[in-house]
């Protein structure tokens, strides 16, 4: 039996003006064919649970490609083919596949970036069985569904299963490969754009939702999975999805799917997040970190990284200075131009440069640079490995890094956008984040599971990126309307 085993992963901000070339998947562009094995062997990736299972089932496995980047802005055409030429060119000959996708890519050809490789994957094995693990993020269309015989997602946010996910759609597809199970699939997707920061697994009404998509996995569904979507993409459907995987009993699966998609309708305002003004969030965290022994954590989740921001709006630091806030660590900030004239200076030269703000949202006001001036502290390589619970192990690539020393805060500037998995994104540079009074990351979620422990309290900062909670920022010209929240008075089903 072979298996063919990939992986391509990327969430489409389509307002992000960050370009997303080949090179931006991985350290400098995809892994292929063994690197892309050796990248996921022994992580918690869902490729990595694929290539276990496959292994203690004696298949032999086919790995064309491991392409996994920062979200961005739509994929450039020549990556897009790159990455789907070579997993459609490994199927012939493949007895099943087991595909690590993401949902929600958008490519400067296709709206459907999953979607259009599936339908090329399924016509080159018309008879074979596909299995695909998603991102709970993502954008499920109807060709998606059409291609594919088991869709599981993650039901962590921020996501620590994705292991789990991918052993999950694994052990489906070989249980379908020998006969044990019938998959059947049902979908059902209400005219619900949801936000990000309501998408949390831990409470509210996605949590809700989770608690009966495992219930309905607990009563005999094969699997069921709640994907809140990603809204930052001007495609028709940018919406809410419950996929549910039956045994062979396509109208329990239908009811199943309906049941799940009527609860999150009927609690659909609790998945629409409205931010306080920055100010005051700022004014809030002044508050909190009045005698605090830990720092203050203020989430800019405005210019959020894993939603495609730029990480160069400086709005929040704007703001914690004009405060009179001290004790800042902020960044990772996104500035290749700053990051070559701190290098330039070096080690211990007082510098006054522009940090920030050259990328805008489009249709958005340029702002000018933050002027800084301060002294560079350090320069690094910006790679470390990640120690946190998501995407343990892998080794992670901010570009060249630089550290200025302004007085009341201390800048990490990179030269690529990047997460804050951990806390390796300081330490890497010599900073010890514990130590500060405020921290200012360019995240929303994934950075809460290692910095809240070793804060006093968090803040939610909503500054003017790309990646804002505010729908009135964007200029949606593809979406399908109606939907909520964008038109209050929208019905389903549609009357």
């Amino acid at each position: 039996m072979k298996i063919l085993i990939a992986r391509m992963n990327h969430e489409t901000n389509t307002f992000s003006p960050v370009a997303t070339p080949l090179a931006a998947f991985g350290g400098n562009g995809p892994e292929w064919d063994e690197a892309a094995y050796r990248e996921n062997k022994g992580m918690r990736t869902a490729m990595s649970a694929f290539i276990d299972r496959a292994q203690r089932e004696g298949a032999q496995i086919v790995t064309p490609v491991s392409a996994s980047a920062n979200p961005s802005g739509p994929v450039a055409a020549n990556a897009y083919a790159a990455i789907c030429d070579a997993i459609v060119a490994a199927a012939p000959g493949c007895d099943a596949a087991l595909l690590d996708l993401h949902g929600a890519m958008v490519a400067e050809q296709t709206p459907d970036g999953e979607g259009d490789l599936l339908a090329r994957v399924r016509a080159a094995l018309p008879d074979a069985p596909i299995a695909v693990a998603l991102d709970l993020h993502g954008n499920v269309t109807q060709k998606m569904i059409d291609n594919a015989d088991v869709i599981v997602s993650f039901k962590t946010y921020p996501h620590v299963d994705m292991y789990e996910t991918g052993e999950h759609a694994a052990r489906l597809l070989f249980d379908m490969i020998g006969g044990r199970v019938r998959p059947v699939l049902a979908w059902r997707q209400p005219p619900l754009v949801t936000s990000t920061l309501r998408s949390a697994s831990a409470d509210g009404a996605m949590r809700r939702a989770l608690d009966a998509a495992r219930a309905a996995e607990a009563s005999g569904m094969l699997a069921a999975s709640v994907l809140p979507g990603f809204s930052l993409a001007d495609i028709p459907a940018p919406r809410i999805s419950v996929v549910v995987v039956g045994d062979g009993d396509r109208a329990a699966a239908e009811a199943t799917a309906e049941r799940i998609a009527r609860q999150i309708w009927d609690e659909r305002d609790d998945f629409v997040y409205r931010s306080p003004p920055l100010d005051e969030s700022v004014a809030r965290a002044a508050q909190l970190g009045a005698g605090a022994d830990r720092p203050v954590l203020l989430l800019d989740h405005g210019d959020n990284c894993m939603s495609g921001g730029t990480c160069d709006t400086m709005d929040l630091l704007e703001a914690a200075l004009a405060h009179g806030l001290s004790g800042i660590v902020s960044g990772p900030l996104c500035d290749p131009q700053a990051v070559a004239a701190l290098i330039d200076a070096g080690v211990g030269a007082r510098v006054t440069l522009g940090v920030g703000n050259k990328l805008a949202r489009h249709g958005a006001a340029p702002r000018a640079p933050f002027v800084a001036t301060g002294v560079v502290r350090a320069i690094t390589d910006g790679e470390y490995v990640i120690t946190g619970p998501t995407y343990t192990g892998q080794r992670a690539y901010m570009g060249r890094a630089a550290v200025l020393d302004i007085g009341a805060a201390v800048l990490v500037v990179t030269e690529r956008t990047h997460e804050p998995w951990d806390l390796g994104v300081f330490e890497s540079a010599g900073i010890d984040p514990r130590l500060a009074r405020f921290l200012l990351l360019k995240s929303r979620m994934y950075c809460r599971p290692v910095f809240v422990p070793i804060s006093a309290a968090l803040v939610e900062c909503d500054s003017r990126g790309v990646t804002g909670s505010d729908y009135a920022l964007f200029d949606y010209r593809h979406l399908a309307r109606p939907v909520y929240p964008l038109d209050a008075d929208t019905v389903w089903p549609a009357h």
